[in-house]
């Protein structure tokens, strides 16, 4: 059986913008989880912080260092940019 990291995060904007909260995308998550016969491992959450600096995200870089250590296989996320914000290509 694999070890999941669920990982949610919102800033502020994407919580206004999209209208998902941490607890919703917990749910789903939790979900697919037991659809994918996961363990859970453990939850990490960072509420409110931007994706565009991993310094700041306290619950990210716990993760990682969890993954570093094998206690986690598998990272579970919502959404690809909750694990790291994508560059906009510019339009010419």
């Amino acid at each position: 059986m694999k070890n999941a990291a669920i990982y949610c995060r919102v800033s502020t904007e994407d919580q206004a913008r999209e209208g998902y909260s941490l607890g919703e995308q917990l749910e789903k998550l939790k979900d697919l989880c037991k659809f994918r016969n996961y363990n859970i491992y453990r939850v990490y959450e960072d509420a409110g912080i931007s994706a565009k600096d991993m310094d700041h995200r306290p619950e990210f870089k716990k993760m990682l260092e969890d993954v570093k250590n094998k206690k986690v296989n598998v990272i579970v996320s919502y959404k690809l940019d909750k694990l790291k914000k994508s560059k906009k290509k510019k339009k010419n």
